[in-house]
């Protein structure tokens, strides 16, 4: 079943966090989920420009924080904050919520190379660009690779190079444990509008193991420091 499921709902509660935070009952629920659907799209076709990996939602009582995951934040914020300020106006009409009530976070992206969203939108447009689909799957395998990804699985499907026949190829460099729920494993789903169609990518990313807490790490972190070095002799009384 690895291949079959989502790798990140799986580790829901596990090793990822929800993208969406809020409880409601039974007659807002759908409502809500509905909302948070056209906020991530909007947001999304907004700043097609920006490289927006996820959009997280954050309702506690009348107030939403929405905090958008780009590896361009400069775009997002514009001159002096102006467009930020016109997207939470536009954001607040969405919500039904007075501007005052919605705020709006940007999280910079260090890294993009290991965003799985971001790699597949990146393959995503230079197919649409007529790119060959297998010098892009194979530049952005590297790249990930060399920015220190323990493994990476791109997945290709459609009708590649204009084929009248479907087809699905893919590339996959280091190792990819779906299996394993401590697994820090990024996916990513993006579609090419090409002139003969629809060409679907699918990048998992994997990035090492996730321990049980920080404290783990940091007591793994020195552990690994001090193994090695020479260990201090006891103090003699003269």
């Amino acid at each position: 079943m690895g291949q079959k499921v989502n790798p990140i709902a799986i580790r829901l509660g596990i090793t990822r966090e929800w993208v969406s935070k809020w409880y409601a009952g039974k007659k807002l629920f759908p409502q809500h989920v509905h909302t948070d659907f056209r906020v991530r799209d909007f947001l999304k076709k907004k700043l097609a420009d920006a490289s927006v990996s996820r959009v997280l939602i954050d309702r506690a009582a009348k107030r939403v924080n929405i905090t958008i995951q780009t590896a361009r934040p400069g775009i997002v914020i514009g001159k002096k904050g102006e467009d930020i300020e016109k997207l939470r106006a536009e954001t607040a009409k969405m919500l039904k919520l007075p501007p005052s009530d919605v705020r709006l976070n940007i999280a910079e992206i260090r890294k993009p190379e290991l965003d799985a969203q971001l790699v597949a939108d990146g393959i995503a447009q230079q197919i649409e660009k007529r790119v060959m689909f297998r010098r892009a799957m194979k530049r952005a395998v590297m790249s990930t690779m060399r920015s220190g990804a323990l493994g990476v699985k791109v997945r290709v499907s459609g009708r590649l190079n204009g084929g009248e026949i479907a087809r699905t190829e893919q590339y996959r460099e280091g190792r990819i444990p779906l299996h394993t729920f401590r697994a820090d494993i990024d996916y990513g789903l993006a579609e090419a509008m090409t002139t003969y169609g629809v060409i679907g990518v699918k990048v998992w990313v994997f990035r090492g193991e996730v321990l049980k807490g920080a404290g783990d790490k940091e007591a793994a972190a020195e552990g690994a420091a001090t193994e090695g070095a020479p260990r201090p002799q006891p103090e003699r009384a003269a």
